[in-house]
């Protein structure tokens, strides 16, 4: 099955580098990519540190995103040979750039997010109040 996934990802993913917008946001637009850089933004952390602190993340998922980050170029990793061998994140040069104008993103998500919220409402509202259509 990873292997299926796999191979349609990566066919999918070299069709997008047509356009670099959608190239680079089919990676952070995901469910877990943005949590796990921001959770690696302070410092490396080791892969059990790094599923504890990503709340909701399973193993399997968490393992995926960080080899797909580290495909991207975003995150490092590093093997300390001991036994058991040390898995260590990080952000890279790259992952730290991006950093950059994600927070600005965190920040007005941040400080927009009570404004959006009293519109979802709004709308929910006054969807609830128009009769249904499909009903006569």
């Amino acid at each position: 099955m990873d292997a299926v996934v796999s191979r349609i990802s990566s066919r999918r993913r070299l069709h997008a580098h047509a356009c670099p917008i959608r190239d680079v946001l089919d990676r952070i637009g995901d469910a877990w990519s943005l949590l796990t850089l921001f959770t690696l933004e302070p410092g490396p952390l080791r892969f059990n540190e790094l599923r504890r602190r990503v709340e909701g993340i399973s193993q399997r998922m968490l393992s995926v995103t960080l080899r797909q980050l580290e495909r991207d170029g975003l995150v490092s990793r590093t093997v300390t040979p001991t036994k058991p061998p040390q898995v260590e994140y990080a952000l890279t040069e790259l992952g730290q750039s991006l950093m950059v104008p994600v927070g600005a993103l965190a920040a007005w998500a941040s400080a927009k997010q009570p404004l959006i919220q009293r519109h979802r409402a709004a709308y929910d509202q006054a969807a609830e109040e128009i009769p249904d259509d499909s009903s006569r």
